[in-house]
């Protein structure tokens, strides 16, 4: 039972417990015995609002403001809070300034070319084409500016400060701005986000980052991308897609690590198949400029002279400099922040959300968490992110979707499971010509016929896992897919025609598969 706490701060403390310092407290004690105090109501009294502003400058102050600093920033302003927010870039964070908006703008201006390419079969004669780089990033930093400005108003309107500068962690309450100013406040909130990391190898100063490739001056005709995963694959296929000539260098034997095995095959021989050099198992040791450009050399010896090196092996968290560990904030060994299910870090009044806590790296999971973690601290809403049934979309040529298990993961947590998978030409190439294929496939529980995954590599990937996210969260089985009526033609009505299964593998000797 909810009881009413109206004792002192430290005997609250001592128990463990998020306390917000107003008189009347609700204590919503969870199964896991967390407790997490939450107002009963946003109103304060006059004489409670004097000692609150007397003690902190703000409730809630916010390190960085990208998707996730500003949603739970305004969520938290809306319940009545004094929020402040510091940011040393450009206010919309990595997704909306330099990551997934600018990147699928460049997405969409790649496939004009598919666009112009099948037109032809559909009684289109269309004269010479000329595509110019240039013309697009503009277009693209118009919008850019245009959506900064949108952010910059959401904080404006909901009353959050904003800070336009670093910031960093004095102590557990108090954080210096970058003028020298210091500020303070009774909660923290840490959404910095992470960055790109390039490895160390004698002349990887030449090389450039997702964060360049966004701002070339110009098209590069040779591109070397090392890295296999999210962000290779996709600027693999823009710059494939306008003309340029595309290598991919993995240490690994496929792309996409982590995706579904038959995901990782087929998108492999997609982009081969759209004329991408894929180079397995080989690192790049060295690059060096020259009068003809850049040269890579590979750990096998060869050379690849190219125009552009783009290195894609990975982000990382965003921690360095702000003081975290000083105020006694617990890093795992790659920088990032340790948190528990609550977004509560090792001081129980600094919280984190976002990628800076290395869980599930996607923007709307860093909204979700931020959201809940407002509504948890001010809104009496106790609520914890459910990181169960996330679907993810990779925006390659062609795109990738999935949601839930893979095969391999469904069988090593003992599930028996029937896999259902199709391989098809869209009807849309039939008249076009193209070869770009689609696959889909289903990952079923045996025992209870539930559908544990979904995944996707073709057109419209993204926009048809979104729908089956849903019916993922709401425990759907195969025999609701088999009984649900298809959209006809489309390709997404696949996903509820598969009938037959794939036969099982067979076992090795020694009874691995």
């Amino acid at each position: 039972m909810p009881v009413l706490y109206t004792g002192s701060d430290s005997a609250i403390q001592g128990a463990g417990v998020v306390f917000a310092r107003r008189p009347a407290m609700r204590l919503l004690k969870h199964r896991d015995g967390d407790y997490f105090s939450s107002q009963l109501s946003v109103d304060r009294s006059a004489n409670e609002g004097q000692t609150a502003m007397a003690r902190f400058d703000y409730d809630l102050f916010t390190l960085g403001a990208g998707s996730g600093g500003v949603a739970g920033s305004r969520r938290a302003a809306s319940y009545g809070v004094r929020v402040g927010i510091a940011e040393m870039s450009r206010v919309g964070g990595t997704c909306v300034i330099r990551g997934c908006i600018p990147k699928k703008l460049l997405v969409y201006g790649a496939h004009v070319a598919d666009e112009i390419g099948d037109a032809a079969g559909y009684g289109w004669e269309i004269g010479p084409s000329r595509f110019d780089w240039a013309t697009l990033i503009a277009n693209k930093d118009r919008e850019i500016d245009r959506l900064n400005g949108i952010y910059l108003g959401l904080l404006a309107n909901t009353g959050v400060t904003l800070h336009e500068t670093k910031a960093r962690l004095v102590d557990r309450h108090t954080i210096e701005l970058g003028d020298g100013k210091r500020v303070t406040a009774e909660r923290i909130m840490i959404a910095v986000g992470g960055y790109p990391v390039l490895p160390e190898i004698p002349g990887v100063e030449h090389a450039i980052t997702s964060n360049e490739a966004l701002d070339l001056k110009e098209l590069p005709k040779r591109v070397v991308i090392v890295g296999g995963g999210f962000i290779a694959v996709e600027f693999a296929g823009i710059f494939n897609a306008l003309g340029s000539e595309v290598t991919i260098i993995i240490r690994r034997d496929k792309l996409l690590r982590g995706f579904d095995e038959d995901i990782r095959s087929f998108l492999g021989a997609q982009l081969a198949e759209r004329g991408i050099t894929i180079k397995t198992e080989a690192q790049v040791t060295a690059i060096a400029k020259t009068a003809d450009g850049l040269h890579a050399t590979l750990d096998t010896g060869e050379v690849l002279r190219t125009d552009q090196v783009l290195i894609a092996t990975g982000r990382a968290p965003n921690t360095k400099g702000i003081g975290l560990e000083e105020v006694g904030v617990t890093l795992d060994r790659d920088g990032a922040v340790k948190v528990d299910e609550w977004s509560r870090t090792s001081v129980d009044n600094i919280f984190a959300v976002g990628d800076v806590t290395n869980r599930i790296n996607l923007t709307p999971v860093a909204i979700a968490e931020a959201r809940s973690l407002a509504e948890t601290l001010y809104n009496n809403n106790p609520m914890r992110f459910d990181p169960e049934g996330v679907p993810s979309a990779v925006f390659s040529m062609p795109p990738v979707a999935t949601v839930g298990m893979t095969e391999t993961a469904a069988r090593a947590a003992n599930h028996a499971v029937d896999i259902y998978r199709s391989t098809f030409r869209p009807m849309k190439h039939t008249l076009s010509g193209r070869s770009e294929k689609t696959m889909m496939k289903l990952v079923v529980s045996r025992e209870d016929d539930k559908v544990l995954g979904c995944h996707m590599v073709g057109a419209d990937a993204a926009e048809i896992v979104q729908g089956l996210a849903i019916a993922l969260k709401c425990g759907a089985t195969k025999k609701q897919f088999d009984q649900t009526v298809g959209i006809h033609p489309s390709a997404a009505e696949e996903f509820v025609t598969m009938r037959d299964k794939v036969p099982e593998p067979v076992a090795a000797p020694g009874g691995s598969r």
